[in-house]
């Protein structure tokens, strides 16, 4: 007998499935966030501290591709536990930083500048108080999660 149609769940949209009344919890993701973040940051260590110095991307191909990796697969880690970080302001940050990557790599001999403000961004998005962070530009209110 098939279930009554009442007794089925409403079917779930696309934003709904995107972004979850509150984040979803991975059990692995605390670790390999730790993991991916300190890789990240030693491999971006690598490559701006050797570009002043003149480093091409040859020299610097291993550090320029741990770097991408890692920033991937962190900020997939946060877009699958609620895609609504995009709107928020730790989301908005990491846009901005890819914004500004996007820049350096457009203007390779002006790629130093455009890296140091990436890495400040980074830097303020990474430690700016939880209000901030968790400021929805969307609902134009703090939306507070646990992290």
């Amino acid at each position: 007998m098939d279930p009554k149609p009442q007794d089925r769940p409403a079917p779930r949209t696309l934003p709904q499935v995107l972004c979850p009344e509150s984040p979803r919890y991975f059990p692995w993701a605390r670790p390999a966030q730790l993991v991916l973040r300190s890789l990240h940051i030693a491999a971006m260590a690598l490559v701006l501290g050797a570009i002043p110095f003149g480093a091409d991307f040859h020299t610097l191909r291993l550090p320029i591709l741990l770097t991408v990796a890692s920033g991937v697969l962190l900020f997939a880690i946060d877009l699958a536990r609620d895609a609504a970080i995009l709107f928020q302001g730790s989301g908005v940050a990491v846009l901005v930083k890819l914004a500004l990557l996007g820049l350096g790599a457009l203007q390779p001999r002006h790629r130093l500048p455009w890296y140091l403000a990436a890495t400040l961004v980074a830097s303020v998005g990474s430690h700016m108080p939880g209000a901030w962070r968790h400021f929805s530009f969307l609902q134009w209110r703090v939306v507070k999660h646990p992290d």
